[in-house]
């Protein structure tokens, strides 16, 4: 049992040092690529909603609304394919002035618009054609890029070089040899665009300064290296 119990101690010193040198000798980082770039379109959520005592009136009225409103967005030159009907909603109208249980005292009907303007030049002629024309409410106006993917792939670029630049800054301080890339993984997608404007009710579009400033894409990656033996 003694001479069993030294073998046993004799492989494991042996095999420790074999072991240590299976450890992976690596070098772990993050980069992050930015790009920015002029917006070229802007996407617009606009509804129409009207007030009526009868379910089917206040349907009818908000039909006839956004008719009009779609005419005027084709007349101010945005393409059908770029306007889509986004929600049509009915709900009930209560009157909470009086004691005792809400009374109904209507119906309110709605319908949201989702257009994209794809002329920044033509934005405020649009805008006041849809206020022009019975559009009252306005969820949201976001200045983006058509085209995001090319933006996206230059942040990817920038990101990559941006992580293999800290490694080899690392691996010099360190004083050690870089070597290949292990594994790489992308940890972060592009900033969507934040919205310029909001509002419960328009009134005049041309009083609302649009300014196109910069969008912003950005791209985090994590990227791990080899050490090279020495």
């Amino acid at each position: 049992m003694k001479i069993l119990g030294t073998f046993l101690s004799i492989v494991f010193v042996l095999s420790a040092p074999a072991l240590a040198q299976d450890v992976a000798r690596t070098i772990s980082v993050n980069g992050v690529g930015v790009v920015q770039a002029e917006p070229d379109m802007a996407v617009i959520n606009l509804g129409v909603t009207r007030n009526a005592r009868t379910a089917a009136a206040a349907m009818d009225a908000t039909s006839l609304a956004t008719s009009k409103v779609l005419d005027a967005i084709t007349d101010a030159g945005v393409a059908p394919i770029d306007v889509q009907t986004s929600s049509v909603n009915l709900s009930p109208r209560w009157d909470h002035t009086k004691n005792g249980p809400p009374v109904l005292a209507g119906y309110i009907a709605s319908n949201t618009l989702t257009l994209r303007v794809r002329d920044l030049t033509n934005l405020p002629q649009v805008l006041d054609a849809v206020v022009g024309t019975g559009a009252n409410s306005m969820n949201g106006l976001t200045l983006t890029v058509a085209e995001p993917r090319p933006l996206e792939d230059e942040a990817r670029q920038l990101a990559v070089r941006d992580a293999r630049a800290k490694a080899e800054l690392l691996a010099e301080t360190a004083g050690v040899a870089l070597g290949g890339v292990v594994s790489i993984a992308e940890g972060g997608g592009a900033t969507p665009p934040a919205p310029m404007m909001r509002a419960a009710v328009m009134e005049q579009a041309t009083a609302v300064p649009i300014a196109s400033g910069q969008v912003e894409y950005r791209i985090s990656v994590g990227v791990v290296f080899d050490i090279d033996a020495q």
